[in-house]
């Protein structure tokens, strides 16, 4: 257990919470679902069920054989351990409950994924962050707003997992509306860290011209996603 706490991993122990994240993904016998976070497997064998093929990851070796030993009557099932994130499998339904220490990287890559919809559950503060607005907002809302469509589906108590975090947690659905390519990834997070400038103090340092005196906090989502393709102009 020691272990899954530095990952920053928290394992679910609620089935009725589990089969709302099922429900929620409207999962199809055409759909390949994607699973980061295998765990204890409350969530897989649901998974199962109704998809047409399950991939399951878990940087947990001795979890993974576990799993493999559990649910081997599935086979629809694919069980893989190591990083899901450096996985390059195709799906059209993405499940996790993310590591916390990693839900930004999480963001990023599926920002970057092509597929159709998932069911995260996320730290509330980090949920909240994903829809922040105005000058509460962080490059990874302008990310999150940007890639997908985010509806919250649940708030869920710590007492739900274990080891129990110091924090609830939140159910989203995200919907894909566009993919992001990691350069202007890259390029957004770099403008939030000159985000005290202005416009065109932000693209004197990119070696650009403006006469844009608003600063980050000034302009909407897409204002700064067309200043980050801005900059990448050559």
């Amino acid at each position: 257990m020691i272990k899954r706490k530095l990952l920053g991993q928290h394992f679910l122990n609620s089935k009725s919470i589990a089969e709302l994240i099922v429900t929620e993904a409207e999962i199809s016998k055409t759909d390949v679902v994607f699973e980061i976070g295998t765990g204890l497997g409350i969530l897989t064998p649901l998974l199962c069920k109704n998809a047409k093929k399950v991939i399951s990851v878990d940087a947990d070796e001795n979890l993974i054989r576990k799993a493999k030993s559990r649910f081997n009557q599935f086979d629809n099932l694919t069980l893989k351990s190591g990083d899901g994130f450096k996985k390059k499998d195709e799906f059209s339904i993405f499940i996790s409950n993310l590591p916390y220490s990693r839900s930004k990287d999480a963001i990023e890559w599926l920002a970057q994924n092509s597929f159709s919809h998932g069911v995260i559950m996320v730290q509330k503060e980090f949920a909240e962050k994903l829809v922040a607005t105005s000058k509460n907002r962080r490059a990874i809302s302008i990310i999150a707003t940007y890639a997908f469509d985010i509806k919250k589906i649940s708030n869920v108590g710590k007492n739900n997992f274990s080891p129990p975090p110091k924090i609830d947690s939140v159910i989203l659905k995200i919907s894909k509306k566009t993919i992001l390519n990691k350069k202007l990834i890259l390029t957004i997070n770099n403008i939030f860290s000159y985000r005290r400038k202005t416009v065109k103090n932000i693209l004197k340092q990119f070696n650009k011209q403006s006469t844009i005196e608003k600063r980050i906090d000034d302009l909407s989502g897409d204002e700064i996603i067309s200043l980050a393709k801005q900059i990448l102009e050559k």
